[in-house]
């Protein structure tokens, strides 16, 4: 059912994702508590306006939803904190490089309600995991039931505690270099760190996606009082010469860039 083709997304989809199409804004999902600053959203951002005819037309040509993942979405929406969510033509390219390297063992830092999570337990093997990082059980107590649905909560590991914490135990505990993909998508003020450690966690030829790399735009012009903002083009600044990674920024959703581990 997963790889099912949807020929066409209705109106709602897309209106429903344009509302969603927010990855985590300052986050309080991994690492910090308080809540999201808005004006960091991309919902009516990236390269194509969310919402723009052309970017109903992307969605309408490429997006297979699997029916679960929907039911998520929509779900999402309803919560106060919805617009958190991350895109889901991002999501499924997600899923993809995750089908593509033939990953068992998947790391993401940031949570929300699980449609992330989901979208790549989906694709997994039945041995695979998802070793899901998130402060907040509340949110992922809306997509528990549906990673359940899916016949997936098996694949999804969830640890409740700040992220840097659960990274280190993964590394005392020699999982180092054990897996094929990390999504980062939590408090921007720790996304250095988390970078660092997913890298010594991830094996050579393996992939960390890093969201928000764009942050609104606002990489370009940086409020001095904007510690989310400094860090991430900080961190910019620091993949594009790190002999460690090869690397693709993509304009998808708030910009994500993908890091190749040599």
């Amino acid at each position: 059912a997963g790889d099912m083709p949807l020929p066409s997304v209705p109106r709602e989809v897309a209106i429903g994702t344009a509302m969603l199409g927010v990855a985590f804004a300052t986050g309080m999902l991994a690492g910090k508590r308080h809540p999201p600053n808005t004006r960091h959203t991309h919902a009516d951002g990236g390269m194509i306006g969310k919402g723009s005819p052309l970017w109903q037309y992307i969605l309408d040509h490429s997006l297979r939803e699997h029916p679960i993942l929907k039911k998520l979405r929509l779900l999402t929406a309803e919560h106060p904190w919805g617009r958190m969510m991350v895109s889901c033509d991002q999501a499924q390219l997600m899923a993809n490089l995750v089908k593509l390297i033939k990953a068992k063992k998947v790391l993401e830092i940031g949570v929300f309600t699980g449609y992330n999570a989901l979208n790549m337990a989906l694709v997994l093997p039945d041995n695979g995991r998802v070793i899901a990082c998130d402060i907040n059980e509340d949110y992922a107590k809306i997509g528990k039931p549906l990673w359940k649905e899916a016949g997936v909560e098996h694949k999804i590991d969830l640890r409740i505690k700040p992220a840097i914490q659960t990274l280190d135990e993964l590394l005392a505990n020699g999982e180092a270099e054990t897996f094929d993909f990390a999504f980062i998508d939590a408090d921007k003020e720790s996304y250095n760190e988390y970078y660092e450690k997913c890298l010594r966690l991830v094996k050579k030829g393996g992939i960390i996606a890093i969201d928000n790399v764009l942050w609104s735009g606002n990489v370009l012009k940086l409020r001095k009082d904007d510690l989310a903002g400094q860090t991430i083009h900080h961190l910019n600044e620091k993949l594009l010469r790190d002999a460690r990674v090869n690397i693709s920024m993509l304009p998808i959703a708030d910009g994500v860039t993908l890091a190749f581990k040599l």
